[in-house]
């Protein structure tokens, strides 16, 4: 072992943030002290918080670090949260191999590049329908409710092939899940609600499939519709929420760092690497994930015991400086590859590359079609979502004008 570690601390979920992009900034003098360190969970147990890039990818991508349910550690104590319980079949991300493996294999193939490259025309027809009721609409506008909640709404209907007879119910449902206005128990009777839309869409789905990624998954497996409804909430929710948050925050960002908005409007070209560059910068997942020690282990000179919790900051690790030149800086022309944006390891996000494409078409699609788009209030006025419980960070409203 190397050094002292400094005293336990209980994580700072309170913290405020200096601006909607940027995270809290004890987050930064956290890392720069010690990009391991010893703090304190839910309930007095003793764990490690890594904020530093190294760390963070060592943990996520070593099998002696655990993410099954049963084993789940809270930073805070959050009223309902399933503790010591596994998980659920079919929620894939809250078990280890070879659990977690039976799920994944079965959906990797529905997922790949030229897959998410297929879907393109459809979500190139949403977006365009999204900034003619826009612009049809004239400005202000919330650009949340307005673009950047309709797109991944619709689109994830599609690889669901929910029929549009249904879509208006799925989607208000998701809506009341991601609102800041809801309480615990609405959104509770929201999940319950969609999870009652599943069974008899998987029977619809095996019965007359259609090109759908989710017929792909039902047909080609033999999971049960218990599992399969898992397997949709996880992947609509995370589809559904994480990309809107992505397309609201970047726009801001590339609002407020003007100098990159014009890069950016001059040459679409440098969307790709923009997308690249705001997930590092923004790194929405603000609070976790939290991995379990399966024995003894030692990392970064500390001993990490045998059932002691490691929780990790996207935001701190991908603002590294001994990974990215002035990390601080949003420059859409950087190499951003790399970012833990997505995590990394066994549990990497699975629909990454369809959340790229969405990102994508969305930034090129509103920059030239509003290229006079501006915030319609001051920076510091725009409203953050609840961030208590919540391990995404994101915006409530977006007023924009153009």
């Amino acid at each position: 072992m190397t050094g002292t570690p400094p005293a336990s601390f209980s994580y700072p979920i309170t913290a405020p943030r200096p601006n909607a992009a940027d995270p809290p900034e004890i987050l930064r003098e956290l890392r720069d002290e010690d990009p391991l360190r010893p703090m304190t969970f839910a309930e007095g147990r003793s764990g490690w918080l890594a904020t530093g890039y190294s760390a963070v990818r060592a943990v996520l991508a070593d099998s002696r670090f655990s993410a099954k349910q049963e084993l789940m550690v809270l930073p805070v104590d959050a009223p309902g949260a399933a503790k010591g319980v596994p998980a659920e079949p079919g929620a894939f991300i809250r078990m280890d191999p070879p659990d977690h493996t039976k799920y994944r294999s079965n959906l990797i193939a529905e997922f790949t590049v030229r897959r998410m490259n297929q879907l393109e025309p459809r979500i190139v027809k949403v977006t365009n329908e999204a900034l003619d009721a826009m612009e049809a609409a004239g400005p202000p506008v919330d650009l949340i409710q307005a673009f950047a909640l309709p797109i991944p709404s619709l689109v994830m209907c599609d690889v669901f092939g929910v029929p549009a007879e249904g879509r208006a119910d799925f989607e208000h449902s998701m809506a009341v899940t991601d609102s800041f206005e809801s309480t615990r128990e609405e959104v509770q009777a929201a999940f319950a609600k969609m999870s009652s839309y599943f069974p008899p869409l998987i029977e619809s789905k095996r019965k007359n499939p259609t090109d759908d990624i989710f017929s792909g998954i039902v047909n080609g497996s033999e999971f049960t519709v218990e599992e399969l409804t898992n397997i949709g909430l996880t992947l609509f929710v995370g589809g559904f929420e994480s990309t809107t948050h992505m397309i609201g925050l970047g726009v801001y960002s590339l609002l407020t760092n003007p100098e990159q908005g014009a890069a950016l409007r001059a040459d679409l070209g440098l969307v790709d690497g923009a997308v690249e560059e705001l997930l590092r910068y923004l790194s929405i997942v603000h609070r976790g994930p939290i991995r379990v020690a399966l024995e003894d282990v030692e990392l970064e000179g500390r001993l990490i015991k045998k059932g002691e919790p490691v929780m990790m900051s996207f935001p701190a690790a991908n603002r590294d400086p001994h990974k990215y030149e002035s990390p601080e800086s949003l420059d859409i022309t950087r190499t951003a590859r790399g970012h833990l944006a997505f995590g990394h390891g066994v549990h990497q996000c699975i629909g990454q590359q369809l959340a790229r494409v969405e990102m994508r078409i969305a930034f090129a699609a509103l920059f030239e079609r509003f290229p006079g788009l501006r915030l319609a209030v001051e920076p510091g006025e725009v409203p953050l979502k609840n961030q208590l419980f919540s391990t995404i960070h994101g915006l409530q409203k977006l007023p924009v004008a153009w």
